[in-house]
């Protein structure tokens, strides 16, 4: 990772691995449909209204700030993305999912499915546009997306490969361990559920653990 000039106009742009990923299994797999933009570099702490030389210059330590290369982690990237919400908005909408860890014994599923809840200033409810929610590692339990904004394609995509993600759309999640013993000398494999909405862009990171069943070869 290094940093960009931020005093001409750069346009860097990468595949991420999950890009990388897709490309690789040719056919219709990759197909770029959309974009945001993020902030994730920007500390608005730094707008100063109180800056001597006057409202030319209360910003000027955000616009001098170094500008970082793209990198292609797609879970470490573009975390706070540029919204568009109601004028009257007073806080940041967040996610909840009503547990701070997801832990599964291998053969088990999320019962009931895990629906996630975004909280804004009018209240908490699901997103009417759903979630994107990443898997980040589909040898230790694959992702089904349900409900109104479910994605059948992204569904039964299969990912090639070990140690990958799987990325799928919905308002309801099911996760279903595998069964294989795959722990080789642990008993517990670990891995992240990234969800984002798709309306609000509100991003919510939760460990899970894959525990090894006993009595299992």
């Amino acid at each position: 990772m290094g940093y960009l000039n931020n005093q001409v106009v750069t346009v860097d742009a990468i595949l991420t691995k999950k890009g990388r990923e897709l490309l690789a299994k040719g056919g219709d797999a990759f197909n770029i449909t959309q974009f945001s933009l993020a902030d994730d570099e920007v500390d608005y702490s730094l707008y100063n209204p109180n800056h001597p030389s006057g409202s030319a210059y209360y910003g000027e330590a955000i616009e001098n700030m170094p500008v970082l290369e793209a990198f292609p982690n797609e879970l470490q990237t573009m975390k706070y993305k540029l919204v568009t919400l109601p004028r009257s908005t007073a806080v940041m909408p967040t996610i909840t999912l009503g547990m701070s860890t997801i832990q599964l014994i291998t053969g088990e599923s999320t019962t009931p499915a895990l629906a996630p809840q975004t909280s804004t200033f009018s209240g908490v409810a699901a997103e009417p546009e759903g979630y994107t929610v990443t898997f980040s590692n589909i040898t230790y339990a694959n992702i089904t997306g349900g409900g109104a904004q479910a994605d059948p394609t992204l569904n039964t995509q299969q990912t090639l490969g070990t140690n990958v993600s799987k990325t799928v759309v919905g308002t309801t999640f099911t996760l279903d361990a595998t069964s294989i013993n795959i722990f080789g000398s642990l008993t517990v494999l670990y891995a992240t559920l990234t969800i984002v909405g798709r309306g609000t862009g509100a991003r919510l990171q939760v460990p899970f653990e894959l525990r090894k069943s006993p009595g299992m070869q």
